[in-house]
């Protein structure tokens, strides 16, 4: 396996209709590490997946697969692995004659359907009918999928969906052993904190085009840059007192805010000068999930009513 191969998008448009899917995308998925790939509903990340693996064609731009287009790949199953549905599989077949087939399609050897098999922990189920498997099951079957060429580029769309708290584990720790060999790993989830435990670098689509291309500590340190967590049983008091004074405030929960645009030193004396009580003050370290929703904060095509009221949008 050569542990050299990337995934390249450059200039990438597609437009369906009236509708711009992918907007000029360009980004390098590299060896050695998980890409997230994330954004709203509508953003063209499905789009652009299937441009990535030739299920379409783009208008304009290039997706490249270790310098070549999908199609072009001599042995696609030994360059790339992906699992984009796992509800692929037939249902009237057993695990093990599904990845058979895959194995035979591809050139590759039937030894290699029951490593997957254990390394997914379906051993057991291999011969049971896929029509009979939970969500959880099918996913793992679909990771075998990907994993039967012992590929080193691997595209994954939301690979947690389904599995039990033991399973999410074991993704995690499968897919950051897949880029420690040298793979590429570009994952596709709506679940930030799965993402922020297990990628090292982030990709964040907004209506078709890139808001940013960066790694997950780097966008998590700016994200934490001026913050400070606010501990107080007056909520409402204390936001009032802090915006009035120019601060944005935004609430955690019952009794926690997030303030940035004041030093604490100022949030301190403010609450002070209006007898606002509080009970804890500190520098705040925002979650992935905090510095995504702000990121994408005029991104998303559909939010429910409550989401624009709160958000004032």
């Amino acid at each position: 396996m050569s542990l050299e191969a990337t995934i390249d998008v450059r200039g990438l448009r597609k437009r369906y209709g009236p509708t711009v899917a992918v907007d000029g995308l360009t980004f390098t998925v590299r060896p050695g590490q998980v890409t997230g790939f994330v954004g709203p509903n509508g953003a063209g990340k499905s789009t652009t997946l299937r441009l990535i693996l030739g299920l379409d064609r783009p208008d304009e731009g290039a997706a490249l697969i270790g310098g070549r287009p999908y199609g072009h790949l001599r042995k696609p199953l030994s360059e790339v692995g992906a699992m984009l549905d796992a509800s692929a599989a037939h249902p009237a077949r057993s695990a093990r004659h599904h990845l058979l087939w895959l194995a035979h399609a591809g050139g590759l050897p039937a030894r290699r359907v029951t490593e997957v098999l254990d390394q997914v922990g379906l051993a057991s189920a291999a011969r049971r009918a896929v029509g009979g498997f939970s969500l959880g099951m099918r996913q793992r079957l679909g990771i075998a999928g990907a994993l039967l060429g012992d590929p080193p580029v691997l595209i994954f769309d939301e690979p947690v969906n389904g599995l039990d708290p033991e399973g999410v584990r074991w993704i995690r720790g499968l897919l950051r052993s897949l880029a420690a060999e040298g793979r590429a790993v570009l994952v596709s989830s709506h679940l930030m904190s799965e993402l922020e435990d297990s990628a090292d670098h982030l990709l964040v689509l907004g209506r078709g085009r890139l808001l940013t291309d960066t790694g997950v500590r780097e966008l998590l340190d700016a994200a934490s840059g001026g913050h400070t967590r606010l501990r107080t049983r007056d909520r409402g008091r204390a936001m009032a007192v802090l915006a009035r004074a120019g601060a944005r405030v935004a609430s955690l929960d019952a009794d926690t805010l997030t303030v940035s645009g004041l030093p604490a030193e100022r949030i301190v004396e403010l609450l002070g000068e209006h007898r606002v009580p509080f009970t804890e003050l500190a520098g705040h370290r925002a979650s992935l999930e905090e510095a995504y929703m702000e990121l994408t904060r005029d991104a998303a095509d559909y939010r429910a009513a409550g989401q624009r009221a709160e958000d004032g949008s």
